[in-house]
C-alpha cells in the first residue's frame, strides 16, 4: 500500500504534467449544447497532428533502428498500461492481417495481461517487476525492440519495461506526451508528443491517446514499408483471411499489374493466394515456385525480385 508521503509526492508530480493540467475555461463544459462540446473536442483534436509533426525526426530515427533489427529477425514489442497498453495491443494485433507478419513478430504487452484490455487490474501499472516478468517470458534478444508507451511518461510498468529491455541489449523507445519524461530519458529513442491539457482533466485517452495511436501507426507501418511489405503504396503482403480481404487481394494485383480478372485468378491460384507472389508471376512471367524462390532470395522485397527476374 502506498504511504501518505508517497501519495503526496505523486500528487505533486502529477500537478506538474501538462497532460494532467486543469483548464478553468472549460469548467462549464457540461452546461454547453452538445454541438458546441463536439466543436470544442474537434478543435482540440486538430492540434494533435502538429504536435506529432514536431517529433518526426525522432520518429524516423527510431523507425530506421527498428527496421534494421527486424531485418535480422528481431521483434517489435509494445509495453504500456491502460489506454497506452491497449493501443499497443491494437497495433500489434493488426500487423498479421495487414502485413502477413507472424503473430510473434509484433507483440503488445499490457500491464495486468489480457484481462486489462476490458477491466482495470489493480496496481498493475505501478509494477516494474511485472514488466520484467512479461518481457522475460518473451526471451528478449539484442535484435528486439521494446517500445514503452505512457501518456504521462512516468508509468512504472512502461519505464520498467524499457529499463529491463535496455539492460539486455534490446533497442528501446519511450513514447510519452510530456516533456522531459522519465520514460524518454530511460530509452535509446525518446519521443515526446506534447498535446497539452485534455478537454477533460487527466483523461489521456483523448488527445494523448490519439497522438500515441498516430505514432504507433507510423512505427509499425513505415517499418513494414522498409521491410518490403508493400509495393509502392499497395499492401502486397495482405493476408486474405476473409471475403473482404480476398477481394482486396484481387484488386491489389490488378492495380499493380493491370492484368484482367482471369489472369489474376490464375496467378493467385498458382501462389496459394499470396498477393506479392501473384504480382511477380504476372509481371515477370514466371511460375509460382519461381516467384517464391525469387522473393526468398530478395528478402521479400518485390522490387528486388522483379529486378532479379529481369536480369
Amino acid at each position: 500500500m502506498t504511504s501518505p508521503s508517497d501519495s503526496r509526492a505523486l500528487d505533486a508530480h502529477l500537478a506538474t504534467l501538462t497532460t494532467e493540467a486543469f483548464r478553468p475555461e472549460l469548467a462549464g463544459i457540461d452546461r454547453l449544447p452538445t454541438l458546441e462540446i463536439a466543436r470544442l473536442m474537434n478543435g482540440e483534436d486538430s492540434a494533435v497532428p502538429a504536435a506529432v509533426a514536431e517529433q518526426l525526426p525522432r520518429i524516423a530515427a527510431a523507425i530506421d533502428a527498428v527496421a534494421e533489427r527486424m531485418r535480422r529477425g528481431g521483434r517489435l514489442v509494445y509495453a504500456g498500461a491502460g489506454t497506452a497498453g491497449r493501443l499497443g495491443v491494437l497495433d500489434a494485433s493488426e500487423c498479421p492481417p495487414t502485413f502477413n507478419t507472424d503473430p510473434e513478430q509484433v507483440v503488445g504487452l499490457i500491464a495486468g495481461g489480457p484481462d486489462a484490455l476490458v477491466t482495470s487490474v489493480e496496481g498493475a501499472e505501478d509494477s516494474e517487476e511485472l514488466a520484467h516478468r512479461d518481457l522475460d517470458a518473451l526471451k528478449l534478444t539484442p535484435e528486439d525492440t521494446v517500445v514503452g508507451v505512457s501518456a504521462s511518461g512516468r508509468t512504472p510498468y512502461a519505464i520498467g519495461a524499457v529499463e529491463h529491455a535496455r539492460a539486455q541489449g534490446a533497442l528501446t523507445i519511450g513514447l510519452s506526451c510530456n516533456r522531459d519524461s522519465a520514460l524518454a530519458a530511460a530509452a535509446d529513442h525518446g519521443i515526446e508528443v506534447v498535446v497539452g491539457p485534455e478537454l477533460l482533466t487527466g483523461s489521456t485517452r483523448l488527445k494523448a491517446g490519439t497522438a500515441q495511436k498516430l505514432v504507433l501507426n507510423m512505427l509499425s507501418t513505415i517499418t513494414m514499408i522498409r521491410l518490403g511489405k508493400t509495393y509502392g503504396n499497395l499492401m502486397v503482403d495482405v493476408r486474405a483471411s476473409n471475403d473482404k480481404l480476398r477481394a482486396r487481394s484481387r484488386r491489389i494485383v490488378a492495380l499493380a499489374t493491370g492484368a484482367g480478372d482471369e489472369e489474376i485468378e490464375k496467378a493467385l491460384a498458382q501462389t496459394g493466394g499470396e498477393v506479392k507472389n501473384a504480382i511477380l508471376v504476372v509481371l515477370a512471367g514466371v511460375d509460382g515456385p519461381t516467384a517464391a524462390r525469387l522473393l526468398e532470395e530478395s528478402g521479400g522485397h518485390l522490387r528486388a525480385a522483379l529486378a532479379a527476374a529481369a536480369g
